[in-house]
Order: C-alpha cells, then sequence, then structure tokens
C-alpha cells in the first residue's frame, strides 16, 4: 500500500476513534475481545502510517467505531 494513503487512513482511524471518545487503549482492548490481536502500541502505528492494516483488522475497525468502510478509506 501506498504509504501517503497508510497515513491518512490511519489519521482517519485516529479521528473516528477520538469522535468515539475512546483511548488507543480502550480501542485496543475491544479489538483483542474480538479476536483483532492490536496492541495500543500497534494501533498507535497504525495511526501514524507506520504498520500496515489488514482486512480483518479493518473489518473489527468498522465494526466497534460503528462507521462505513468509506468513512474509514476516504
Amino acid at each position: 500500500m501506498n504509504a501517503d494513503y497508510e497515513k491518512a487512513v490511519g489519521q482517519k482511524l485516529r479521528y473516528l476513534r477520538e469522535k468515539s471518545g475512546l483511548t488507543q487503549e480502550q480501542l485496543s482492548a475491544k479489538l483483542q475481545v474480538n479476536g483483532c490481536d492490536i496492541t495500543r502500541s500497534a494501533l498507535a502505528k497504525i495511526e501514524v502510517g507506520q504498520r500496515h492494516l489488514y482486512i480483518d483488522e479493518l473489518k473489527q475497525f468498522k465494526k466497534i467505531l460503528c462507521v462505513t468502510y468509506n468513512d474509514i478509506l476516504e
């Protein structure tokens, strides 16, 4: 994936997380409960575009944050 696009998606995820009133720790805990092994540190890296986001993770972000794929990817 393009590094600029990954950074933009990460920034969008951060915005959506903050809009939902969740900390990185809270969101990573919710992801882990739903079977997505993302630590707070990994989430921080996703948010700044330093770690790839996988399809199964994207699905869980969508579910937990109650958003659409377009909300995340555009």
